[in-house]
């Protein structure tokens, strides 16, 4: 009998380029924590603190089959390259960087600045974006109410040490549209003296919501399970809240709710409105004073983030000495896999904030969910790496947890919630699993497209997927 491998080789990357990353000159470069990687289903994105490339891998209509290279400018004071993702709504696909200062990138596949907006002071430590699933009672991720298309929404958080902020993805889709209409009428502007803070203002700014969860330190990860109901006793009316978990050094993990709405108390009103009027009048004066020997016309403006809005503390975990590293959502956001500095793998349910699993001996290791195929002889058509047959449906999958653990060389798939580990597979060193943020490759409804993880290897270039049959 022919062994079994659990692997399928769908790609070979060229790191030729990417000799300002440090590939090819020293072995597991890949593995550095300052190198930031993000897939898609058809483009790699790789980067380092000054320099970004996207590589493509995969086919399809439309396919840009030439690589691009974003180089961070000195002079912009934006800081390095902290956090890297894939962006994928409606038809725009695009990359968005968040730097250490608060900066927060977007560039289109043509290597065009679309936005540069600050989103809070300090580093950004993770940009997540994420397709919100419906579950089966046709709610999205536990809400109360679905979008008009009946099909689930989108949203990217962006997690800074003690805060947090959400893009919405309507927001976000509407903002791409108006640039890809208005980028035609534009473009003589982009090519024609306009430097890179006025190319990335051109099109306005992206609406957000940013809040502070720092009340136990900084946080190391955080994510934004979806929505939760109002506080007790409170009127319902319009407002939103959002639940959200946090990990950090002393608060193992911790969990808020989010107001969709700024808190605008009288305090709040009379410092808003008084503080800045207050310092334009010093301002004022200071300037006839001292002349500026500055001419006003090289002046630049500089960007404020906006006020935080409100969020309130449900628990918190407390387990000196364990440390909170990393944190990673499930589709429907009903599950989250927190990573500590203990070694242990800890498994939480987010509607009841209980958790549920702990894995122990995994040191350095980084979680995925994904979802394998375990109703195989329901379908008649065999299931390959590169296509979806229309006769899996999602009732043929069932949740699993991918475990890379680069100190044991070996990754590991269990089964959710409580079920028996299903194989391990062993990785060479300098490897790294990747999963696109988005699962949209087709237009046809009826292809249910699974959640995969991908295994890249620095040192070879070979890039694998994980194979989604348990049978």
């Amino acid at each position: 009998m022919a062994r079994r491998t659990h692997l399928t080789d769908v790609g070979l990357i060229t790191f030729s380029d990417l000799t300002d990353l440090g590939a090819g000159s020293r072995e597991g470069w890949l593995t550095d924590p300052s190198i930031l990687a993000a897939i898609h289903p058809r483009f790699l994105a790789l980067a380092g603190p000054s320099v970004a490339f996207v590589l493509p891998w995969g086919s399809g209509d439309g396919f840009v089959n030439n690589s691009i290279k974003i180089v961070q400018s000195a002079s912009s004071n934006s800081g390095e390259f902290s956090a890297i993702e894939w962006i994928s709504v409606g038809d725009s696909v695009v990359l968005a960087l968040g730097t250490s200062e608060g900066y927060l990138f977007v560039y289109s596949l043509e290597n065009e600045l679309i936005l540069k907006q600050i989103v809070h002071t300090g580093r950004i430590l993770r940009l997540s974006f994420r397709e919100i699933e419906d579950d089966e009672n046709g709610k999205i991720d536990g809400d109360f109410g679905r979008n008009n298309d009946g099909v689930g929404s989108h949203e990217l958080c962006v997690v800074m040490p003690g805060v947090i902020a959400r893009f919405d993805g309507s927001d976000i889709k509407s903002f791409l549209e108006r640039w890809y209409n208005e980028r035609q009428i534009h473009r003589w502007e982009i090519g024609n003296k306009r430097n890179e803070e006025e190319e990335g203002n051109s099109f306005g700014k992206l609406p957000y919501r940013v809040w502070n969860v720092g009340k136990y330190g900084p946080c190391a990860d955080a994510a934004i399970t979806g929505l939760m109901p109002p506080p007790l006793l409170e009127l319902q009316s319009e407002k939103r809240y959002f639940c959200a978990v946090t990990i950090g050094n002393d608060a193992v993990i911790s969990a808020f709710r989010l107001s969709d709405h700024r808190s605008r108390s009288i305090v709040n009103a009379i410092i808003s409105t008084v503080v800045p009027a207050a310092f334009s009048t010093i301002t004022s004066f200071s300037k006839l004073i001292w002349r500026s020997s500055t001419s006003p016309d090289k002046k630049k403006h500089k960007e404020s983030p906006q006020p935080f809005a409100r969020a309130v503390q449900l628990t918190c975990l407390k387990d000196h000495p364990r440390k909170g590293d990393k944190l990673t959502l499930s589709p429907s956001g009903t599950l989250a896999v927190i990573t500590d500095s203990l070694g242990r793998i800890l498994l939480l349910d987010t509607r009841a904030l209980v958790v549920v699993r702990i894995w122990k001996g995994y040191r350095d290791a980084y979680c995925l969910f994904m979802e394998m195929l375990v109703d195989k002889e329901k379908g008649k058509s065999k299931l390959t790496s590169t296509s979806y047959s229309p006769e899996y449906t999602k009732s043929h999958y069932c949740l699993c947890l991918a475990i890379h653990a680069p100190k044991k060389g070996i990754v590991e798939i269990w089964k959710m919630r409580t079920g028996p580990r299903v194989f391990a597979i062993k990785c060479p060193k300098g490897s790294k699993i990747l999963q696109p943020s988005s699962r949209k490759i087709s237009n046809d409804p009826s292809r249910y497209i699974p959640l995969e993880v991908f295994l890249l290897n620095g040192d070879s270039g070979k890039l694998s997927l994980l194979n989604r049959s348990i049978g």
